[in-house]
């Protein structure tokens, strides 16, 4: 049985090593920079990591941040200090499939409901159906679908912000 719980500051690197042998693949845009930043963030305490555990083993893990700390766009689809962010996500490959991502999600909108945010905001490429499919699942809807060729280097090369608002 899978539980859910946040990270400990302690458990980074296991997040990271996680992170660096299950995400990569050609529709997700992992940088060292990006990745060591949003976990320096987990380990202040300004984001929180809701990890996914099997017999006492995280499987997986998704990063909830603040829209104070989140990419500067966020600002375009509402206030920073009333939004949250959802960075990397990540699932072992052996536990895929099992609907782990999607309630990693929910689990962040209900921390961001916590936090007393108005809105969840997440990315993907457009082209990844694993992304696609756990965002729907989880609730979150399509706001906007955009060329990125700087992040985006496969495919369609566009990136799809998708929300999630909250009643608070």
């Amino acid at each position: 049985m899978i539980s859910y719980r946040l990270a400990k500051a302690t458990e980074v690197g296991e997040l990271k090593s996680l992170l660096w042998e299950h995400g990569p693949n050609e529709w997700n845009y992992l940088t060292e920079e990006g990745v060591n930043d949003e976990l320096q963030l987990v380990e202040s305490g300004k984001a929180f990591a809701t990890v996914a555990l099997y017999e006492d083993e995280i499987v997986g893990f998704a990063i909830l941040i603040s829209g104070i700390d989140a990419p500067n766009y966020v600002e375009k689809y509402g206030r920073a200090t009333e939004a949250s962010f959802i960075g990397d996500v990540v699932v072992s490959k052996k536990h895929a499939k099992k609907g782990i991502a999607s309630q990693l999600l929910r689990e962040c909108v209900l921390k961001a409901q916590t936090l007393n945010s108005k809105l969840v905001l997440i990315e993907r490429h457009e082209e990844n159906l694993a992304s696609a499919g756990m965002m729907k699942n989880a609730g979150f809807t399509i706001y906007e679908t955009f060329y990125d060729p700087n992040k985006r280097t496969s495919g369609s090369q566009n990136s799809v912000i998708l929300g999630y608002v909250l009643d608070n």
